[in-house]
């Protein structure tokens, strides 16, 4: 039996979770990866005056199509802990979170919600949130007006200070917190990874939600990723990226176009579709010892999402295997 595989519903957060759920088990999953967002698993509601009831019907509506579930994630929320809070952030924050949109106060609802996610996770009965956490810096990545002295050290200063007591509800409630390492949040690749567990002093609360599509347009090693944190990979999300191997008129940092745009020098695609090398991520989880779910986030925007669901969860199970028992020449010496 290999790793779970499920599927990560915040693209499908346009429907029902109970529809959701349907087709998932359909398209091959056993499991699926809630987002706090939509109908699929309410933050509120799993802490409120009725979190047992609740989190049951959660449970119920998976088990009636034969699922599980082995983490949620608030990505959305998460963003807005330490992001420069603007008009975009109405568009993914509950209306509770964003309310008067005033940036500190949303700051500190979001940090708010991020506690009683870890203890809505609990209550469901999983020991892994994935999400962001944002960044007050991201705007200072490319260096020019050349960056002031202290500026990126600020940054990683207010990580530690907003999200070590967000950190402090995880440890208090024996659940962990995977960041998914990507551009915009204050770890996009294997420096600002590192950077940010010393910042955190390398709490074991705090790890990642690997994603080998953030990391491979940018040029960043993303088996390398997971031999550089193989203790801090907490879970994976299967998810294709194409780059092209000539030049584009439309760079990596994407032109202000849209996904989908064939002028674009990288883009999402559907499992096998894309550049990853999958085979050497499946080697290197084996060497690390992870064995939680893989956790198919599918994007592509020029292809039918329930094809692309349904193709990825066979490409998931035909690429996953064992390690080895045994060293293939040791049968030499008997």
């Amino acid at each position: 039996m290999g790793r779970p595989v499920t599927l990560f519903t915040g693209q499908w957060a346009d429907l029902p979770l109970e529809t959701v759920a349907e087709k998932a088990a359909k398209f091959g999953y056993e499991g699926l990866e809630l987002a706090c967002w939509g109908d699929h698993f309410d933050v509120v509601e799993a802490t409120g005056p009725n979190a047992q009831a609740y989190c049951r019907s959660r449970h119920e509506i998976l088990a009636k199509h034969g699922l599980k579930v082995w983490a949620v994630s608030n990505h959305l929320v998460g963003q807005a802990v330490l992001d420069i809070i603007d008009e975009r952030h109405k568009a993914i924050l509950p209306p509770a979170v964003y309310s008067n949109g005033e940036p500190a106060e949303v700051n500190m609802r979001a940090a708010e919600e991020m506690k009683r996610t870890a203890i809505a996770a609990k209550n469901l009965g999983v020991s892994i949130v994935n999400g962001f956490t944002g960044s007050s810096i991201w705007h200072l990545l490319y260096s020019f007006p050349p960056i002031v002295p202290g500026q990126i050290e600020k940054g990683y200063a207010l990580l530690a200070e907003r999200w070590n007591p967000i950190l402090d509800v995880f440890k208090e409630n024996g659940v962990k917190f995977g960041l998914e390492v990507h551009p915009t949040e204050i770890a996009f690749d294997i420096v600002t990874a590192k950077r940010t567990l010393e910042t955190l002093g390398n709490r074991p609360e705090f790890g990642f939600n690997f994603d080998p599509s953030h990391l491979g347009y940018q040029g960043v090693d993303y088996v390398r990723f997971l031999y550089e944190f193989g203790d801090r990979i907490f879970h994976v999300h299967m998810k294709d990226v194409y780059w092209s191997p000539v030049p584009k008129p439309i760079g990596v940092f994407g032109g202000h176009t849209g996904f989908g745009n064939p002028e674009r020098f990288w883009d999402f695609r559907s499992l096998g579709h894309g550049c990853i090398n999958f085979e050497e991520i499946i080697r290197a989880l084996n060497n690390i010892g992870y064995q939680g779910p893989l956790s198919v986030e599918w994007e592509d925007s020029g292809m039918d999402r329930e094809h692309g669901a349904t193709e990825s969860a066979a490409f998931v199970r035909k690429c996953d295997f064992k390690a080895s028992e045994f060293a293939f020449d040791s049968n030499f010496d008997k």
